[in-house]
């Protein structure tokens, strides 16, 4: 039904330009790393760098843009935030955990990876964002994976608001990749909140058909959902420079492997500049 004015080959052109992409980011929301005590979750943390070593082994680029660092310092310190403040300082005891962690599960398939800390100021500053740039083209000139977080300890509006949605955005836009793929507790983009809504159906794909989206999810959002209108922005804005977007289910097995095969996964995003139009 949402996904009328958009044509079948157009949705499989996108799904195709996924299958095909060799440099991808994989966004990885707090809610895809944590369990429901908001603690950093070991076993999803595995299944995510499964995954991403599925890609690894179809000799794709994979930069890692991963939330997570407030859930881990939750879990150390044993307490929860009531302000950006708090978030901000449980942050910076969770991130070193955060890495080790990564470090950790990386390490079960002898893959190394990297650190960025950045905030949307990195990327808009011309010079510091060449610099990013190149040391993330370095680390992938020595096969690591890079794993870029907001820099939380002093970045304050994205703690409130878009849990790295947008800087995942940017950095796809900036460093021209070939893919974002979004990576949330629900199955892509729905017609109502699927948490509360059991009716609410999934919208295969997303293009002529923005403005229609965007009302949905400015309707049915709320603060427990976990920023689907961040999400939403974020792959519109990219689709926008020509790079097909996905939004899809953390924990389905094999998520990345079945986009990588161009099997109809999660909501996509259909380039508007791109091949496909």
């Amino acid at each position: 039904m949402l996904s009328k004015g958009l044509e079948d080959i157009e949705i499989e052109q996108a799904r195709q330009l996924a299958a095909d992409a060799g440099r991808v980011i994989v966004k990885a929301g707090t809610n895809s790393l944590t369990d429901e005590q908001s603690n950093l979750d070991d076993r999803k943390l595995d299944k995510l760098v499964d995954d991403i070593v599925s890609l690894r082994n179809r000799n794709k680029n994979v930069i890692l843009v991963s939330s997570g660092a407030i859930g881990a310092g939750k879990g150390r310190v044993g307490y929860s935030e009531a302000n950006v403040e708090q978030a901000q300082a449980l942050s910076t005891v969770g991130q070193s955990y955060l890495m080790q962690r990564y470090t950790e599960s990386f390490e079960r398939y002898d893959q190394k990876i990297a650190q960025l800390l950045l905030t949307q100021h990195d990327l808009e500053k011309t010079e510091r964002f060449t610099n990013v740039r190149n040391t993330i083209e370095t680390l992938f000139e020595w096969d690591i994976v890079p794993i870029i977080n907001e820099n939380d300890a002093v970045a304050t509006e994205e703690i409130q608001i878009g849990d790295n949605d947008m800087l995942s955005s940017s950095v796809a836009i900036d460093i021209n990749v070939d893919l974002l793929v979004t990576l949330t507790d629900v199955g892509g983009v729905y017609t109502g909140n699927p948490k509360e809504d059991s009716t609410a159906e999934r919208i295969e794909a997303v293009g002529q058909n923005y403005d229609e989206v965007q009302t949905i999810t400015d309707e049915t959002s709320t603060n427990q959902f976990g920023g689907i209108q961040t999400k939403v922005q974020g792959a519109r804005d990219v689709s926008e420079h020509g790079i097909p977007a996905i939004i899809a289910k953390s924990t389905e097995e094999s998520v990345l492997e079945k986009i990588a095969a161009g099997e109809p996964v999660g909501t996509v995003f259909v380039p508007v500049n791109g091949v496909t139009q």
